[in-house]
């Protein structure tokens, strides 16, 4: 090598050297070493969690529905007291979470932890790999007693947090799989009245389905003369969809997957939007749209025109959490619809994986008190602190029951200053408006899903719910590159020719047209990845 260039290699060299140094974020993924000040500053269990007072600083998603004032909080200000931890809260609206993430991430001035900032998991691989975000499996067991019994208990949960490199890179947000009304969510609901009204029994089958809301249609249900009723309405066509895939045989691994399942037949995966029972489903949605037994204005109507709507008593039925909590009074009127019996039977597939979310705690390389960070959050995966984090105080903001159950107080349920009761609420605790870490479990979380009227919903499901449901899957950083532009590109078709297929724009005809131009999209490449993601998860 000649002296020039060999010159100008060592500048070069020792040029990236001095960059991969300052930056601190090549470091690749492993878990931190834990000096013994750190230590011997926290307590291996009970509280305070330190004895010397600590701040940690995290970087926290606001819903519209909280405090402006975390630490004014009577959960936060409790929990200092408690835990003897002080938390410096930086909190960004929720709808500016993305640019802020990426801001933050590209800059030099890390939090020690993201908070409910919705981190998207091709996030988490990547600064994982990097070393930005700590690598969590050693330290969960060591430091996260009741989030490690938890998962050993529901090993699903690990399974599907842990990356393709074997790693997790964050904390998740659990339902507990014990809680069905939370993991069915949204439910389909169905006019008893009506039901009566017309002497009919309720709807055990697709047909009767159909049935029940042709009905609704020609009759004047409410006596106004106007046959102003709808005998299906909500927000969007996703919700009726969902709790049909059962009773057509598609989507029989749950909502976290909206377009692959396992085939009845073959038992491999399976891309289910082409095939012959995704089709009949769309099928039986035209003939009830076309009939006008959907709301005609479902693709547009706006959320809080089809919740007054449902108010004024004009739905027959809906896909919603809680009728009784969105429609107030009219609401009451109100049961859960069963499983219905399709062509495929009468199984019931919208039901989301008990692992929630992944991306809602994540520590990064700039923490110095990572044992009391984990001990911080993982009391509330344990029962004391899930009833501190959804219901506050005893005394102050709930009481329990002659039965035995926790309730909000009154002041919180009725409101002196005629506040919502998530107004009131959001002046005691955080929760409100979701991607929380921790556990949801019935006993502590007084939301729309643990109302009598769900749990009661829930129970007419539980015969015909799903054995298995799969989380969402992970990815390599290689798979999600290619993926992301596959499924922009397929998934919006899909989506899209759907929408024609269900309002009749595109004739039912074009099927096998509409599945030829899925295939040509690269749907073979698509499967092949989606394929290796399942055998991981499963492996794990």
């Amino acid at each position: 090598m000649k002296p020039f260039k060999s010159s100008l290699f060592l500048i070069m060299m020792a040029f990236m050297l001095v960059l991969t140094a300052c930056s601190g974020k090549t470091s690749g993924p492993k878990e931190p070493e834990i000096d013994d000040k750190q230590k011997e500053n926290v307590n291996p269990t009970g509280m305070p969690i330190v004895n010397d007072k600590i701040t940690l600083k995290f970087m926290a998603g606001q819903s519209a529905l909280s405090s402006n004032n975390y630490n004014e909080t009577l959960l936060w200000k409790t929990y200092e007291e408690k835990s003897n931890i002080h938390i410096d809260w930086e909190l960004v609206p929720v709808d500016g979470r993305e640019e802020k993430r990426n801001l933050t991430l590209a800059g030099s001035s890390l939090p020690d932890v993201f908070y409910t900032m919705a981190m998207p998991n091709e996030d988490l691989l990547k600064y994982g790999q990097q070393g930005v975000f700590v690598k969590m499996n050693d330290l969960i067991e060591e430091y996260m007693p009741n989030l490690t019994a938890l998962m050993e208990q529901y090993p699903e949960i690990r399974k599907g947090a842990t990356f393709p490199d074997g790693n997790m890179y964050s904390i998740p947000t659990i339902y507990d799989p014990e809680f069905t009304s939370v993991l069915i969510g949204a439910k389909a609901w169905i006019r008893k009245d009506w039901l009566e009204q017309l002497n009919m029994d309720m709807p055990e089958t697709t047909d009767e389905f159909y049935n029940y809301l042709k009905a609704v249609k020609e009759t004047d249900l409410n006596g106004n003369g106007k046959h102003d009723e709808v005998p299906y309405g909500a927000t969007s066509i996703s919700g009726l969809r969902n709790i049909l895939k059962g009773a057509f045989g598609v989507g029989n691994k749950g909502n976290k997957q909206s377009y692959l399942d396992e085939d009845p037949e073959t038992k491999e995966l399976r891309f289910f939007p082409t095939s012959d029972g995704y089709k009949e489903l769309i099928g039986y949605l035209n003939k009830l749209y076309s009939e006008g037994l959907i709301q005609e204005n479902i693709y547009t109507i706006d959320a809080n025109q089809s919740y007054g709507m449902g108010s004024d008593g004009l739905y027959g039925s809906t896909v919603i959490t809680s009728a009784e909590t969105i429609y107030g009074e009219a609401g009451k009127d109100f049961v859960g619809l069963p499983a219905l019996e399709g062509p495929a039977g009468k199984k019931y597939n919208s039901m989301t994986s008990s692992l929630a979310h992944m991306g809602g705690f994540v520590v990064t390389n700039v923490n110095e008190n990572i044992p009391a960070t984990l001990r911080w959050l993982d009391y509330f995966y344990s029962e004391e602190g899930a009833k501190l984090f959804f219901m506050g105080v005893e005394g102050e903001t709930f009481e329990v029951d002659e039965k035995g159950d926790l309730q909000y107080l009154d002041k919180i349920t009725n409101s002196a200053e005629g506040l919502t009761m998530e107004q009131e609420l959001s002046k005691y605790i955080t929760w409100l408006g979701g991607g929380y870490p921790g556990i949801v479990r019935e006993a502590t979380f007084k939301g729309a899903e643990s109302l009598p009227s769900s749990i009661e919903a829930a129970e007419k499901l539980q015969p015909n719910l799903l054995d298995e449901v799969w989380p969402s899957f992970t990815y390599t950083d290689e798979e999600s590159k290619q993926l992301s532009g596959l499924q922009a590109d397929i998934h919006k078709y899909v989506d899209e020719m759907q929408d024609k297929f269900i309002t009749g724009t595109e004739p039912m005809s074009k099927w096998d047209a509409y599945v030829d131009q899925v295939k040509t999209m690269g749907l073979d490449k698509y499967m092949e990845i989606q394929n290796e993601a399942l055998k991981r998860y499963k492996n794990n």
